[in-house]
Formats: structure tokens, C-alpha cells, sequence
């Protein structure tokens, strides 16, 4: 990566080439695989990371308006 770039160039450069596994560099995700892995997340099995962290939570809509004020 050309160092002249400006800094948000290369930040786009590297989200954009960066995979999200193992931080691996890669060509850019296809859409397909994208969902793909999105569809994964949802599984059960797939719900906690190696650590017992959660991936991803469910709020109801309710939930986050109150979370942003709007009721």
C-alpha cells in the first residue's frame, strides 16, 4: 500500500481487502459469502465465540427505541 495515500484511502483499502477470519488478508467478501456467514451466526452452535462471548444479541424494536430515547 502506497504510504502517499491518505489515511482514509488505506483504512478503506484494508477493510475492504480484510476478511473476518482470523483476520486473514483476502480479497474483498462477496456478497453470497457475507450472507452466507450472517446465516451461519444465526445457528445455534454458532451463538458464542471460542470464549463463551455472545456474537450477536436480540432486542426487540421496543428495546432500542428506549435504548435511544424515543419512547
Amino acid at each position: 500500500m502506497d504510504e502517499a495515500l491518505p489515511l482514509e484511502r488505506r483504512l478503506m483499502h484494508v477493510a475492504a481487502t480484510s476478511s473476518p477470519r482470523l483476520g486473514a488478508r483476502r480479497p474483498p467478501v462477496k456478497p453470497e459469502e457475507m450472507n452466507a456467514l450472517l446465516r451461519e451466526m444465526e445457528e445455534p452452535e454458532f451463538r458464542q465465540c471460542n470464549h463463551g462471548r455472545p456474537t450477536y444479541v436480540e432486542r426487540k424494536l421496543s428495546d432500542i427505541e428506549k435504548l435511544f430515547g424515543r419512547r
